[in-house]
C-alpha cells in the first residue's frame, strides 16, 4: 500500500468518526460558581444588568468572576474568551443595553431546542442570578461591534 493511500484512508476514516467523537463527549455538567463577594439580588429575575453601573474594586471581581463562571460554563460552545469558533452564537455581539439583555435573559432561562434537540440547557436551572449577570458584565467588557 503507497503513502498517498493510507494518507486518505486515514483521513476518511477521521471524517467518518467525527460525529461520534463529538457525541460521545456527553452532557457537561454545569459548575457551580461563588458568587457572595458581589451584591446579591434576590429571587426576582431582573430585567436588565443589575451589575452595569458597578465601578472600581466591585466590577473588577464581577469580571473576574464572570470570566471565570463563562469560562466553566459557556466556553465549550461559544468559545474562549468569548471568541466564538461557529459552533453557538457569538456572545461578545450583543448589545450593552435593553436589548441585548432581554436576549441574555430568554436564552439563560429558556435554553435553547431544536427539533427536540437541547442545544443550551437551561442555565438558569444550574448557575445562580448573580453568576449569570456576572457572566454578561463579563462578556460586555470583551464586546465588539459588529
Amino acid at each position: 500500500m503507497n503513502k498517498s493511500s493510507l494518507k486518505n484512508k486515514i483521513f476518511a476514516a477521521m471524517i467518518c468518526a467525527t460525529p461520534f467523537l463529538a457525541s460521545a463527549h456527553g452532557d457537561v455538567t454545569p459548575q457551580s460558581i461563588d458568587t457572595s463577594t458581589i451584591p446579591q439580588l434576590g429571587t426576582e429575575w431582573e430585567e436588565t444588568n443589575p451589575y452595569r453601573d458597578q465601578t472600581g474594586k466591585m466590577l473588577d471581581e464581577i469580571t473576574r468572576i464572570g470570566s471565570s463562571a463563562y469560562t466553566q460554563n459557556c466556553a465549550r460552545c461559544h468559545g474562549l474568551e468569548g471568541i466564538s469558533g461557529g459552533i453557538a452564537p457569538d456572545l461578545r455581539m450583543l448589545p450593552a443595553d435593553y436589548d441585548g439583555d432581554e436576549w441574555f435573559v430568554y436564552r439563560v432561562q429558556n435554553g435553547a431546542v431544536r427539533n427536540g434537540a437541547v442545544y443550551m440547557p437551561k442555565m438558569s436551572e444550574h448557575l445562580s442570578q448573580e453568576a449569570l449577570w456576572a457572566i454578561r458584565t463579563w462578556l460586555e467588557s470583551v464586546s465588539v461591534a459588529e
